[in-house]
């Protein structure tokens, strides 16, 4: 299955929010980290980080129509290459320290904790495709300021869409040629959200 969107935007994007629209106009799945959990791909993505198994990553994107968040949102190089009408939609925050603080008060309280493949997994990513020291402020927010670079110097501007939250259905929708929805975007995951999730609220 081709993808229609191919996501560049890091986590705490509002890629969440992302997910849940993009299944609400396109035929499929959005791959997410939330997709990891679900579908147990934890050890296949530390395989991916780890040997640059693009093979792999090929058939674990197989049944889904697009992807958006890490750990796929590393690879939307080879993503967007292989999937050559796809749409790259680069998420971001209004600043880089917006979506340090963002995701210092929820992934990565978690992503410290995890252990077993999971730890592996994040491990192998960060260290291959962000930066170990995703703790240190200055160290994750230029990690995340050069990915975003990175992502600009290199996608096609003529597919390229660079997206906030606050820019909704619109922008996406025009891009992919498809009606803007009478329901307003979704809003999900927001730290409120995640903290009470973890809470088990």
């Amino acid at each position: 299955m081709a993808l229609r969107v191919v996501g560049a935007g890091l986590g705490r994007t509002g890629t969440n929010s992302l997910m849940t629209a993009l299944e609400m106009i396109l035929p499929g799945e959005c791959h997410h980290m939330y997709k990891v959990f679900v579908k147990d791909e934890a050890a296949n993505w530390r395989d991916i980080a780890a040997d640059r198994n693009m093979a792999l990553l090929d058939q674990v994107m197989t049944d889904y129509v697009a992807s958006v968040d890490w750990p796929s949102s590393a690879f939307w190089e080879h993503l967007a290459n292989a999937n050559p009408d796809a749409l790259i939609l680069l998420s971001v925050r209004e600043s880089g320290e917006k979506w340090f603080k963002s995701a210092s008060d929820t992934i990565f309280q978690g992503i410290d904790k995890a252990e077993g493949v999971w730890k592996e997994m994040v491990d192998t990513l960060f260290a291959t495709t962000f930066t170990r020291d995703f703790l240190d402020k200055e160290k994750a927010i230029a990690a995340y300021e050069a990915h975003n670079a990175n992502v600009r110097a290199k996608a096609d501007p003529a597919r390229l869409l660079e997206w906030q939250a606050t820019d909704g259905w619109e922008p996406i929708c025009e891009r992919l040629g498809l009606p803007v929805p009478s329901e307003p975007f979704p809003h999900t995951n927001s730290t409120e959200d995640f903290l009470k999730m973890r809470r088990g609220d």
